[in-house]
């Protein structure tokens, strides 16, 4: 059940009602339920691997608690007779065993990621290289089934196995509980990849109800639906378009295409985030932020510090920092990157293309890096400011056309796919082209191409806002009850009237929901 469907609007509402309804402490039960019977219209049957998981890192949790807790209470008893020799020796066993622990829990996560997700991958490049040297006997491929939202679980899961492994908190002793933690229904699909420490007391204890947070809730799923429905899906039109029939455009239209792939993309996955932001708060619950205004980044670094936070901080966290980080002289902290943005591109999907988009987008780290230091001392001989504006207009330009160029590997098919619209974009064709009509001949209508440009500078203006510090929603929120409720109800039929909705519409979920 996708989050712009009717259907999803009265199951919210059942579900919030009910929730309130109940006595607070068997609310996460309900949570729970909610969350499952979610999945449920997704597929009842690729929830077995999110039961699978639960079970694991449950299991391992109760694992690594009795390692440790036996652990203190051995050296506790045993103080007096044991020589500092001894403590020692018994703690790098304790520390082995752990080690041992967690290993294993991982491999079972992680494994059951890779097999589901990258068998095929695997085997069709076995196919590949058989072919190539003239073998015949190719290996079939099994087509698993893919259950919706696995590689966001399976992060979140293996974030709270690491945290216990690290004693950042104790077990949890309920595997109910956990389930919770893993499937809580309006993150399942597409993130933030959530903290177990930051959502656990907000899931089980049940929380008060607030008007403020329906309020509030309400605007920021009206907010993320207009995202989607009036921005991204209506980008999505013409982006299909060119990029299925790229080498009929030319230069310039390919170029229009591309940039309004970027629109659609940040439409669409920061728009799910904030359905699934407004979602929770209506229950009292605040899930971390997963987007601070990426496209005015002023470097690639600075860019994955306010897009997809959640997965940048899960990898700086426990791949990055974990490998050395910069800790181990450059190279080494080239080398980390560039492993962290590799993985990350398998993370998205099984195709060579994302490795590429991941690939580049570590190089892109690694090259700022190497030349921040002659950047730095170019402004200084300059005399240039820090914020100098012209200078940060500049930045921000570069980093968006970099950042472009990536996201062709993104939403290409395949690695060649890619390449050859990067070559096409340079074939220019007649400038022309851009007003005499030819942009509405890509799948929009002029009123429908007005309607996109309006929208794209109305959230301009919106993230201009936040960026300064301004948070239009609180300022909503402060008006006169009447005022708050008319620009409510007037975005709510904005959405419904601007919506890509009508004859020939089919409900398009969001695109990483397919992660």
């Amino acid at each position: 059940m996708s989050f712009a469907v009717v259907g999803y609007f009265a199951f919210l509402l059942i579900g919030l009602v009910l929730y309130y309804v109940l006595p607070k402490k068997i609310r996460w039960i309900w949570l729970l339920a909610l969350s499952y019977i979610y999945y449920f219209t997704f597929s009842i049957k690729t929830s077995i691997y999110m039961v699978f998981t639960t079970v694991v890192i449950y299991m391992g949790g109760i694992w690594l608690d009795k390692i440790i807790t036996d652990s203190n209470a051995y050296i506790t008893a045993n103080k007096a007779s044991m020589s500092k020799e001894e403590k020692k020796a018994y703690k790098d066993k304790t520390k082995k065993r752990k080690r041992q622990a967690l290993l294993v829990v991982l491999l079972l996560c992680f494994g059951q990621l890779a097999v589901i997700k990258y068998t095929d991958f695997a085997i069709e490049n076995i196919n590949s290289i058989i072919s190539l040297f003239g073998g015949q006997n190719m290996i079939n491929l099994p087509k698993f089934a893919l259950p919706l939202g696995i590689s966001f679980f399976t992060f979140q899961s293996a974030s709270y196995i690491i945290d216990v492994y690290q004693g950042k908190y104790r077990c949890q002793n309920n595997v109910f509980k956990l389930g919770l933690f893993v499937s809580f229904f309006p993150q399942l699909l597409q993130g933030p990849i959530g903290r177990y420490d930051r959502l656990s007391s907000q899931l089980y204890e049940g929380n008060s109800f607030e008007l403020k947070n329906v309020q509030y809730g309400l605007q920021r799923i009206c907010w993320g639906l207009a995202k989607k429905v009036i921005l991204a899906d209506r980008a999505a039109v013409l982006v299909n378009m060119v990029f299925e029939d790229y080498d009929m455009y030319g230069g310039l239209l390919n170029i229009v295409a591309v940039l309004m792939y970027s629109v659609q993309l940040y439409m669409d996955f920061s728009g799910g985030i904030d359905v699934v932001i407004g979602t929770a708060q209506m229950f009292g619950i605040t899930m971390d932020e997963n987007f601070r205004q990426p496209y005015f980044s002023k470097s690639i670094g600075e860019f994955w510090r306010r897009w997809h936070i959640s997965l940048s901080s899960w990898f700086k966290d426990y791949l990055y920092i974990p490998l050395g980080g910069n800790r181990k002289g450059k190279i080494r902290k080239y080398i980390n990157i560039m492993i962290v943005f590799l993985v990350s591109g398998l993370w998205h999907g099984a195709n060579w293309s994302y490795v590429v988009w991941g690939g580049l987008n570590g190089v892109y780290q690694v090259i700022g890096a190497i030349f921040t230091p002659l950047r730095n001392k170019i402004k200084e001989n300059l005399h240039l400011k820090k914020n100098f504006l012209p200078l940060m207009i500049v930045y921000m330009f570069v980093t968006f056309i970099l950042v472009d160029l990536t996201w062709i590997f993104f939403r290409a098919d395949t690695i060649q796919h890619a390449f050859d619209i990067i070559e096409s974009i340079f074939h220019m064709n007649d400038p022309v082209l851009l007003a005499n009509g030819a942009l509405y001949d890509l799948g929009l209508s002029k009123p429908n191409f007005i309607v996109l440009v309006i929208s794209l500078l109305l959230l301009f203006l919106a993230d201009v806002c936040k960026y300064r510090g301004v948070k239009v929603r609180n300022v909503i929120l402060n008006l006169n009850i009447i005022i708050r409720w008319t620009i409510i109800i007037v975005g709510i039929l904005g959405i419904l009237i601007f919506g890509i909705w009508g004859s020939g519409y089919s409900e398009t979920n969001f695109i990483y929901f397919q992660f």
